[in-house]
Parts: C-alpha cells; sequence; structure tokens
C-alpha cells in the first residue's frame, strides 16, 4: 500500500469542463470540502473519495457524487484509489462545468482521468503503520536519546521534564519504534 504525503493539486480539462483534483492526506481532509466550496463558488460540484484505516485496522472507504449522477463521480474516484492502493488519503475534485454535458460514462471517465493526473504528479511513498510509544530517560541521556531519534528519522515527538527523568511520547513508524526499542529505549 501506499500513501501521501503532502497535498498536491492537478486541473485536467475535458470538453471544456474543468476538473481541479486535491490529493491531501487525511490529516488534511478533515473539512477541506467546505473550504474549496467557500473557495470555488462558481464551481458546480466538489466530489470527494476517501480511503483511510480506522481504529480496528479495517479500510474505511465513502465517496461523494455532490449532486453529479448518482455512480458518475465519487465511484469512479474511489475506484481510482483502490486500484492503486492509497490509503490514509483523500481526492477532492472541483469541477466547473464547460457547457458541453459529458453523459454518465464520460463523466466517470473524466473523473477517474483527473485522478490518475493528480496520482501522476504526486510524490507517492510506501504506507506504514503509525504507533505511539512512550519511554523514559534520565537527564544525561537526552542529548543521546535525540540523536538516535535524528538518526532513525523519528521527529515526531514530545518530552515532558520531570523532577530526575525525562519522559517521551513517541509517534513514529513501528518498524521505526521496534528498532528504537531494541536498543532498550
Amino acid at each position: 500500500m501506499i500513501t501521501v504525503t503532502s497535498p498536491i493539486v492537478y486541473k485536467t480539462e475535458v470538453n471544456r469542463s474543468k476538473f481541479i483534483a486535491h490529493l491531501v492526506p487525511i490529516s488534511a481532509y478533515e473539512g477541506l470540502q467546505a473550504e474549496l466550496k467557500s473557495e470555488h463558488p462558481k464551481a458546480n460540484h466538489v466530489v470527494y473519495a476517501v480511503r483511510h484505516f480506522n481504529e480496528f485496522g479495517q479500510i474505511v472507504e465513502n465517496a461523494s457524487d455532490d449532486g453529479e449522477p448518482k455512480g458518475c463521480a465519487g465511484v469512479p474516484a474511489l475506484n481510482v484509489l483502490r486500484g492503486e492502493a492509497l490509503i490514509n488519503c483523500a481526492v477532492l475534485i472541483v469541477r466547473y462545468f464547460g457547457g458541453i454535458k459529458l453523459g454518465t460514462g464520460g463523466m466517470a471517465r473524466a473523473y477517474a482521468e483527473s485522478v490518475k493526473n493528480v496520482l501522476n504528479e504526486a510524490t507517492l511513498v510506501p504506507y506504514e503503520k503509525q504507533i505511539t510509544y512512550v519511554f523514559e530517560t534520565c537527564y544525561s541521556d537526552v542529548d543521546k536519546t535525540l540523536y538516535r531519534l535524528k538518526q532513525l528519522g523519528l521527529v515526531n515527538y514530545e518530552r515532558d521534564f520531570g523532577a530526575d527523568k525525562v519522559i517521551w511520547k513517541l509517534v513514529g513508524s513501528e518498524k521505526k519504534i521496534e528498532q528504537l526499542k531494541e536498543e532498550g529505549r
């Protein structure tokens, strides 16, 4: 499985209709549809497709046609995400009608094409399950721990400085945290 780490936007034109696809990590998805609707008040539709893991490790999928004929917009976009094995991301497509009716089949192809185009422009990375790990060190080991975290590429951490110890809360890939645990942290 693969995922995206930073948002990307790509425009596709089909028979004068403009499709602006926004591919975002799942963390940037919340509220984005409303934001895009306010940014593009003259757009006819803001369609989306989402795939992510829930807290039980199950894949959750959702898609919306946002007023397009049922199954002609969100589902084709979702099918592209499925076919490319993308996870923990969302794609939102802003559509401006160009005056030529595409028909249901043409519309489905246009939405799928716009998702494929944005994927071609995106930097995709292998998906790694993220976990939280809490551990403690003494004050004399803080610099050594920071150095090792930097070596492993673990940059998402919080520290709580207590009276005689430092408590670390670390979020990172399962594989990298296992490496850290093997070293006795």
